[in-house]
């Protein structure tokens, strides 16, 4: 908890965010890059780690010597370009804008082993205890690091932050731990934490193919020796995912047709298809301890990648460090969004303001400028969350909501989904064929690598399918915000050995809701189906990522997961509606609906399963959701 904040507002409603964000001067890169040559001199370096290796690292330092400043360092895996000193960053994210233009130090390092740093890389490297003179590892790195820097780059306060998002912010968390004493503040944002459970190519046991498989064609080819040129993204050939990834037919035929065992990870993430010691090595959140810095964890609602790893990784600082400063901000953006762009539109949804605006302006920045600048008195809440539904920011004491109560929400038959348990047997169940051959799409959109905003997108053309069962509430007569995770319950049967639950919850616009204005797009939101939450377990996992067990066919089978948090208001006059479905194709790679290693599955392995998901007394599948009072 963290103990020193002040709560500055409960609320901040969009349309107030709105005007005060209209007076935001918004600089071009251009301008950027032309204000960073004026004010700034950049300067490479290789760092030296404790075991020899040199880290490439550049820095801009304020030309202004009249006082001296903090820095801010980003470690990426992404490249530090361009390179040279007399070369200029052309482009900046929102926060990154902000630090140049407020006079930080700012330092970019390429990470151990890619780009222009010297040694190995290893993906996600785990952390190493009561570590010997020369080991290493991502925090040993970071000390060393900011050691080197506040010896000798001149004209520093001797205060350093660290932030990064994605893969940036897994270094951003290994920094908080056992940090230098100059670090002050760190900001994990959308964090890898624990991969094989929830983040990035793992969600439950399910295999998310395109994200792993667009991201290490290019990220994951051998890198012998130092390079400055940027990796090269894999060409499919259509603009069609759902199309490529149907034709490259079984996982096993991504390294057979197109990596040819050049990309060494992918050999290690599909050769350990179920939790072990590789995956336990490398989840940081049992780590997340000896924490001094201040932390300021952020993520994304509708972050596919890290959404798991934001919500987890402040759940872990608070739970393994009593009395942290530790504060969360979860905003309605995709992954990094914040930094991207403005935040006011994701697809076809208007959240009524520049979020990303206000999060850089009132959230990040003030909290650097304390704890770096010493500067301000910083008022932050615990908890910084953005309610979608009604568009406004929330200030909570902590996350999840203190202040809910746990409703059920039973299917039943006809489709409905009501807030009572079901008293008579009625018709026991709802059956689909999934077909592996023709799986559902996740998005109705034709896109590869993938469309962020299906995270929230109108799900009325899955609806209409005959292998997605549809529930929904009658409209609601009052309006229901759920805050935090919540829990689907399926007793469910398969005539397959395997198979994954797909479970979705959506908001249900009313018939007459009026399109946006201006409507470019030609949105329709009349009876809009927007996604909250959708999430998938393979079902062979249903009690343990390390120990799978098959169905026994035909019989009924208790299926239980958590969905990542949500902080939603169903308004009064909208529907609750739930799908369950058990392709979402190609986010999830296809199960063959047979009890095997799915890495090593053949064509003729794919079959159809019948599926039955029951609603009767003994058998009641349902949601278990929080509602705030």
């Amino acid at each position: 908890m963290n103990r020193f904040s002040r709560v500055f507002n409960l609320l901040w409603p969009a349309s107030l965010m709105f005007v005060w964000l209209l007076t935001l001067p918004v600089p071009t890169s251009a301008q950027d890059s032309t204000y960073v040559r004026e004010h700034y001199t950049k300067y490479e370096y290789q760092i030296p780690m404790r075991d020899g290796v040199k880290l490439f690292t550049a820095v801009y330092v304020p030309k202004d010597k009249s006082k001296d400043y903090p820095i801010i360092l980003k470690r990426t895996p992404y490249s530090v370009r361009p390179y040279g000193v007399s070369n200029f960053q052309t482009k900046s994210d929102n926060q990154r804008r902000r630090y140049f233009h407020e006079g930080y130090i700012m330092v970019f390092q390429d990470v151990r082993g890619r780009y222009m740093s010297e040694g190995e890389y290893v993906n996600v490297r785990p952390y190493i205890e009561n570590k010997k003179k020369k080991q290493i590892d991502e925090t040993t790195d970071t000390y060393d690091t900011v050691d080197w820097l506040i010896k000798h780059v001149n004209g520093n306060n001797g205060r350093v932050g660290v932030s990064g998002i994605s893969y940036p912010g897994f270094y951003s968390s290994m920094a908080a731990i056992d940090a230098h004493p100059a670090v002050k503040a760190v900001s994990p944002q959308a964090p890898v934490s624990k991969w094989m459970a929830g983040d990035d190519f793992y969600h439950n046991g399910a295999f998310l193919l395109p994200h792993a498989f667009d991201f290490y064609m290019a990220f994951g080819q051998p890198r012998p020796q130092p390079k400055s040129v940027p990796d090269i993204r894999f060409k499919h050939g259509t603009p069609d995912g759902y199309k490529f990834f149907l034709q490259m037919g079984p996982v096993s035929n991504a390294n057979a047709k197109y990596m040819h065992d050049k990309v060494a990870f992918w050999k290690e993430l599909t050769g350990h298809p179920q939790w072990d010691d590789f995956w336990a090595a490398r989840n940081i959140l049992p780590n997340l301890r000896n924490i001094k810095p201040a932390m300021l964890v952020v993520g994304g609602w509708f972050d596919t990648e890290n959404l798991y790893g934001a919500l987890h990784t402040y759940a872990a600082i608070e739970k393994n460090n009593p009395g942290a400063r530790n504060s969360l901000v979860m905003g309605p953006w995709s992954h990094g969004e914040w930094a991207r762009k403005n935040g006011q539109f994701l697809g076809d949804i208007d959240f009524g303001a520049r979020t990303s605006d206000f999060y850089t302006e009132h959230i990040e920045g003030p909290f650097f400028d304390y704890y770096l600048k010493q500067q301000g008195d910083l008022k932050l809440a615990e908890a910084s969350v953005f309610e979608t539904g009604t568009n406004q920011w929330r200030f909570l004491e902590q996350w999840p909501p203190r202040k809910t109560k746990e409703h059920s929400i039973y299917f039943e038959e006809g489709g409905q989904l009501t807030f009572r348990a079901p008293e008579t047997s009625g018709t026991s169940f709802d059956e689909y064929v999934s077909d592996p051959a023709k799986p559902v799409p996740y998005t109705s959109q034709i896109t590869q690598w993938y469309d962020a905003s299906f995270m929230l997108q109108d799900q009325r053309f899955a609806d209409r399918r005959p292998d997605v069962l549809v529930y929904q509430t009658e409209p609601l007569s009052d309006s229901l915000t759920v805050a935090g995770p919540f829990t689907a319950t399926l007793f469910v049967s398969t005539s397959g050995t395997d198979s994954d639950w797909i479970v979705k919850l959506i908001d249900v616009f009313p018939d007459d809701t009026p399109d946006p204005k201006p409507n470019p797009a030609k949105v329709k939101l009349g009876g809009y189906e927007m996604l909250v939450r959708g999430d998938v377990l393979r079902g062979k996992f249903r009690n343990s990522l390390s120990e799978p067990e098959p169905f026994v066919p035909n019989e009924v089978t208790k299926v239980e997961f958590e969905l990542q948090d949500i902080f939603h208001c169903f308004k009064a006059g909208h529907r609750l509606m739930v799908q369950v479905q058990s392709t979402w194709f190609p986010m999830v790679d296809r199960n063959p609906q047979q009890f095997e290693n799915i890495f090593a599955a053949r064509a003729e392995d794919f079959v159809k399963a019948t599926q039955r998901v029951y609603h009767t007394p003994k058998f009641a599948s349902h949601l278990t959701v929080n509602v705030m009072n």
